[in-house]
């Protein structure tokens, strides 16, 4: 089972300096957000990137992330209808198993 978190390709950039990303989702950080926003299929991420990033011209990644090891916890968002999976803690950045583009298009 992986998991899988939309990025802007800079700060996945940035995070392989470090060995850990910390950015929540679009413009909030771990420590802002106190979890890192996940998806846990590819049509959760679609929905996600066409609800929060339909205007982002940077470009974008789909990490796929290995769960094992790491604080995930499937909750319902307010004013969803589904669990999406939230990362309590920093990625590290060996985690992640593949990195795919995504655009918003």
């Amino acid at each position: 089972m992986t998991v899988l978190h939309i990025a802007y390709a800079t700060d996945w950039e940035a995070a392989q300096h470090t060995g850990e990303y910390r950015i929540s989702t679009r413009g909030r950080t771990l420590e802002q957000e106190g979890f890192i926003h996940c998806s846990a299929t590819r049509a959760q991420a679609r929905t996600v990137t066409e609800l929060f990033y339909a205007d982002v011209t940077e470009p974008l990644l789909l990490l796929e992330i290995d769960p094992t090891g790491l604080d995930i916890r499937y909750e319902v968002p307010e004013g969803a209808h589904e669990a999406f999976p939230h990362l309590y803690g920093p990625l590290p950045t060996s985690s992640v198993s593949a990195v795919y583009e995504h655009n918003t298009r």
